[in-house]
């Protein structure tokens, strides 16, 4: 499941809309809506986070957030280490080969260390 999927069922749930309800109001089909919760499919196109927006009424932050979690919701990444250093390559296809034997906190660890990283190269 996507950051994205989780979001959506939330808010299904809080509202009591079924995901056929749903998919026929934003002009999806039901299979399309459940394959993109459970991250079968790629990341939303913005204007469907749009319908999905004016579908919940939502509005200012959430609406943000919505279309931040959409961005990160993409289950098929590709990473582009040409030029960087090797250490780059390597850790790349090393989380591509692992990721699905990390846990939840194995994710804060890296992201804390890679958030602090950019912030350092921010500063610079």
């Amino acid at each position: 499941m996507t950051p994205l999927g989780v979001r959506l069922r939330e808010m299904r749930a809080e509202r009591g809309v079924t995901l056929k309800e749903m998919a026929h109001a934003i002009g999806v089909s039901p299979a399309y809506l459940s394959a993109l919760e459970h991250g079968k499919r790629g990341a939303p196109t913005w204007f469907l986070v749009q319908r999905i927006i004016v579908y919940f009424n939502i509005i200012w932050d959430d609406a943000e957030e919505l279309c931040r979690l959409a961005q990160s919701s993409d289950p098929r990444i590709k990473i582009d280490t040409s030029g960087a250093m090797p250490e780059a390559t390597a850790f790349a296809n090393l989380l591509a080969r692992s990721i699905a034997e990390l846990v939840g906190d194995d994710f804060s660890k890296m992201t804390e260390i890679i958030e602090s990283a950019l912030m350092r190269k921010a500063k610079d």
